[in-house]
């Protein structure tokens, strides 16, 4: 007996729908689906690979990316330099000075190494000599200086202009590092129309 003839149009009609369902391009539902299938899959051990789902976190951390932070040589956060502002000080005050020395200043036991007169200056001379003296004594190694304002008391019984000034001139940033005391001088040595003046010792 002979074959029987194969139905041709059958399985040239299978074949022609599966090659239909495989070459045709996925639906925007099926496409959604498929993406929400491939959601929760991982690669297994071993191999590298990365799902369509990953991407949007992948791009979100780039984007979230923050920029680094500018270090300095150690290896630390660079930092601007902290400002450091010294307490203004008063007469006879006397802090971060042991006691013998300061009793010494204001008795006028210390030895006095340099001295400077601002009578007959005026207010801008009297403050730019005030802060040249400051400066060499320091530098020259003194320790105990003597300023003379003068009691300068007027008619009206106000201070005058240099003894209500020097103080505050003392305190002023350009002077105060060089400055630890200062306080009323005793009689010999001018009483209230002077100031003793302790400083610090150069680094």
């Amino acid at each position: 007996m002979g074959k029987k003839p194969e139905n041709r149009e059958t399985r040239g009609g299978g074949a022609g729908a599966t090659g239909t369902d495989r070459g045709r391009r996925l639906s925007r539902e099926e496409a959604d689906l498929w993406q929400r299938v491939t959601a929760g899959i991982e690669p297994l051990s071993g191999r590298k690979g990365k799902t369509a789902a990953s991407e949007p976190e992948e791009n979100g951390r780039t984007a979230g990316r923050k920029k680094p932070i500018r270090r300095s040589a150690a290896g630390a956060p660079a930092l601007a330099p902290p400002s450091f502002k010294l307490p203004e000080i008063g007469h006879g005050e006397t802090a971060g000075i042991d006691k013998r020395t300061a009793q010494r200043m204001r008795r006028g036991q210390l030895p006095i190494e340099g001295r400077i007169d601002l009578h007959g200056l005026t207010q801008e001379e009297a403050h730019r000599a005030l802060s040249s003296f400051l400066a060499g004594s320091q530098n020259a190694g003194r320790r105990c200086v003597l300023v003379v304002t003068g009691k300068g008391l007027r008619p009206d019984g106000q201070t005058g202009v240099l003894r209500q000034n020097v103080p505050r001139w003392l305190n002023a940033p350009s002077n105060r590092g060089r400055v630890l005391a200062f306080s009323y001088a005793q009689i010999k040595d001018g009483g209230e129309g002077a100031l003793y003046v302790l400083l610090r010792r150069k680094k």
